[in-house]
């Protein structure tokens, strides 16, 4: 089967890769896809996130492991399209350059079947320049703090400061 992929990096301009790939692909020749598709050299670290219909992140899902001692992290190069990706659970989540934090969704458009004379992946259409830097991440927080004032009013903190 042929998995039909939009890849929508997050930012305010529109700027996506539309890609045909075999969905017993690892996610590892997936990232090789996309860092392609988008011109990046490849070689920074990456991973995917499974995520819920609102783009919640959950699982990820790494390019490396880089713990110390060897974790339970799931890894690219053992994980295919097709057990993370499908109908009931059509998007992922795709960073790239945990520095620059490059931010894709990644969301199922089509499944067909392979077509005879055409070499996966398949790069569909391109539409939009990269831009120079990755866009500016806003990050919500339900606390609000005057970081200048805060550590001046210790008072003001919830938590004691002798706890030792």
């Amino acid at each position: 089967m042929i998995y039909k992929i939009r890849i929508i990096l997050d930012a305010q301009e529109d700027i996506f890769r539309d890609i045909e790939i075999d969905a017993s692909s690892s996610l590892e020749e997936f990232h090789n896809v996309i860092s392609q598709s988008f011109g990046f050299l490849g070689n920074e670290m990456a991973s995917f996130y499974t995520c819920d219909d609102e783009w919640n992140q959950d699982e990820e899902i790494a390019l490396f492991d880089m713990s110390e001692n060897g974790s339970d992290v799931r890894l690219m190069n053992e994980t295919f399209l097709e057990e993370v990706m499908n109908e009931d659970h059509p998007k992922l989540i795709y960073v790239y350059d945990f520095l620059s934090m490059w931010t894709f969704f990644v969301e199922l458009a089509d499944i067909v079947e392979n077509e005879a004379g055409i070499a996966y992946p398949n790069l569909l259409f391109s539409f939009g320049e990269l831009p120079e830097t990755p866009p500016e991440k806003t990050f919500k927080s339900e606390t609000k703090f005057d970081f200048d004032d805060t550590f001046e009013n210790y008072d003001d903190l919830d938590f004691d400061e002798n706890w030792n």
